[in-house]
């Protein structure tokens, strides 16, 4: 997960819409590319079937995937790897991915252009802007995986598992939905942990690696440079 700085300076434009500076400390660093030609033209064609826009009214998840949906929030998917094997493995979980890495998104776009998945919705931008567009309960599930780590004690304010935005997923997930939280630094897990523990409408902790969560690329680096991962499930019980 490629995680902003403090919303600072003055107001951003969306759509004509004025939107005011964030009140909150973002949890990624913008880093954006320009598309090849061609695949941005892609991109402009295709991207309207499959976003959804990041500020507007609440959501009816019924309206964007149908009845009775089970819907997961995957949280900064990077490559979009991760995201385009669960696609594929579960036809019948419908996958909500934000992320602010255009390259990414449009990788996602391609894939669920091809395969014709109409259980994929992707969201361009900083989930904090777009988690107000969800109701409460309506998410079966959270992923998170190898997020940005913030390394450095003065940034680690800025981490995404930390309780103001986690009481706001846990707001977002039904009785019964899991938060699933994946690192391959042990001091983060160890925070995540704290703060997951304290949330009193969930209960879980350290799982063994799921065998069906795909490998990313930010996992294999770690792996490469001697990291093991972690593993964090919880299940929202009130």
């Amino acid at each position: 997960m490629v995680l902003a700085e403090v919303g600072t300076g003055g107001p951003t434009h969306h759509n004509g819409a004025v939107e005011s500076p964030p009140p909150y400390a973002r949890s990624f660093r913008p880093r954006r590319r320009a598309l090849p030609p061609a695949r941005a033209e892609a991109y402009e064609r295709d991207a309207p079937r499959w976003r959804l826009e990041v500020f507007g009214e609440p959501l009816r998840l019924d309206d964007v995937f149908g009845p009775d949906a089970a819907v997961v929030l995957d949280i900064g998917f990077g490559g979009g790897e991760g995201l385009i094997e669960m696609a594929a493995a579960r036809p019948r979980e419908c996958i909500i991915g934000v992320e602010v890495h255009t390259p990414g998104v449009a990788k996602v776009i391609d894939a669920a252009e091809t395969n014709e998945w109409e259980h994929v919705r992707l969201v361009e931008g900083d989930v904090l802007d777009f988690l107000p567009r969800l109701l409460p309960g309506s998410l079966s599930g959270v992923r998170i995986w190898f997020p940005d780590p913030w390394l450095k004690r003065k940034q680690q304010h800025r981490r995404i598992v930390r309780p103001s935005v986690t009481g706001l997923l846990v707001d977002r997930l039904r009785v019964g939905g899991t938060l699933h939280v994946a690192t391959d630094i042990a001091e983060y897990a160890k925070q995540a942990v704290g703060v997951l523990d304290a949330e009193h409408r969930l209960r879980g902790g350290v799982v063994p690696r799921p065998e069906w969560r795909p490998e990313t690329r930010f996992e294999r680096r770690g792996l490469a440079e001697g990291r093991t991962p972690t593993d964090l499930i919880y299940e929202r019980i009130t």
